[in-house]
């Protein structure tokens, strides 16, 4: 299978909107509220919306707030919903459509919706899913790894470094002893001896620092090219680290080329969404709105699709 997410204009404009610092969602009156306002207020806590990041949007739509002020395009700001899209690589069926706001939090959050709810009315369980690097972050690719789902998915990786010096991918993982290995062979570890001082503990956030001896960096011959400006080396190691490092193992896959390839056919049909069937900006307002028109738009290309798939049956012959 594979996901992507594409940008649709909502039925807003920014004559008709409120900046972050002067909206107020509790000023609302729920019983004198259009449909669209009343959805907004009810989605507030959905992941697929409100709840999907703590960032306020720049400014909010009165007629359609749900929607989101975003310049993804690298043009004007408008206000738009995310379409996403799961679909079989196959034959390009689109298993599942799901409307979010348009930021990358609802998008990937959104992927997670989609898998479980074909395998619960379908019973389909994909070997693999292809996606872009919006939805390689290590919660995302923990999450498909737990599932046996293998993430033929670029990872999001900040360690590079651009100075010169030692990258994390220069040292090598220990599982066995949970520590790393530097090229000289010291080792890193998380836990030396208990310590009163919590600062010195895990951090909390998902991420556990291994660190060198002070007395093995100093003495190091290639303290230059590992931590120049530090009295010893640090490293941090990411909750699902191992689901990183397993979707950068597949990446270096001939499977993974192709799968890439494959992941053109839901950009296709976004293309052709927009340029056939003309969806480039939504009638409907609200959450519902957004969602009904996405689902009837698919449903449109799938029975496009089937109609190729399946040939039209032969009528019997006259005698």
């Amino acid at each position: 299978m594979a996901v992507d997410a594409s940008l649709i204009e909502a039925d807003a404009n920014k004559q008709n909107s409120t900046s972050k610092e002067d909206w107020d969602a509790s000023a609302i009156e729920p019983a004198d509220a259009p449909r669209a306002v009343r959805e907004y207020l009810d989605t507030l806590d959905e992941a697929a919306f409100g709840a999907a990041s703590e960032v306020e949007p720049k400014f909010t739509s009165h007629s359609d707030p749900a929607s989101q002020w975003t310049a993804a395009r690298k043009g004007p700001a408008f206000f738009s919903y995310s379409d996403n899209y799961l679909i079989d690589t196959d034959h390009s069926v689109i298993l599942d459509v799901e409307a979010t706001r348009s930021i990358r939090q609802a998008e990937v959050g959104s992927t997670k919706t989609m898998l479980t709810r074909v395998k619960d009315r379908f019973h389909l369980h994909p070997e693999r899913l292809i996606a872009d690097t919006a939805y390689g972050s290590g919660p995302m690719l923990g999450w498909l790894v737990e599932r046996e789902i293998a993430p033929h998915i670029p990872v999001i990786d900040k360690a590079g470094r651009n100075d010169g010096t030692w990258s994390r991918a220069e040292f090598e993982w220990d599982a066995e002893n949970d520590q790393y290995i530097c090229p000289e062979g010291h080792e890193l570890k998380q836990f030396r001896r208990n310590y009163s001082d919590p600062n010195r503990g895990p951090t909390g956030k998902g991420t556990a620092r291994y660190r060198a001896l002070k007395e093995a960096c100093q003495a190091c011959p290639s303290k230059a090219q590992c931590c120049p400006n530090a009295d010893t080396r640090k490293i941090t190691r990411e909750e699902h680290e191992d689901a990183r490092q397993l979707a950068r193992d597949i990446a270096k896959t001939q499977q993974y080329a192709i799968s890439m390839r494959l992941r053109k056919k839901v950009e296709m049909l976004f293309a052709h969404l927009k340029r056939i069937l003309g969806l480039n900006r939504l009638r409907l307002r609200g959450p519902c709105g957004a969602n009904d028109e996405f689902l009837l738009a698919a449903t449109a290309q799938n029975l496009r699709k089937l109609a190729k798939i399946f040939p039209a049956p032969q009528r019997p012959q006259k005698a």
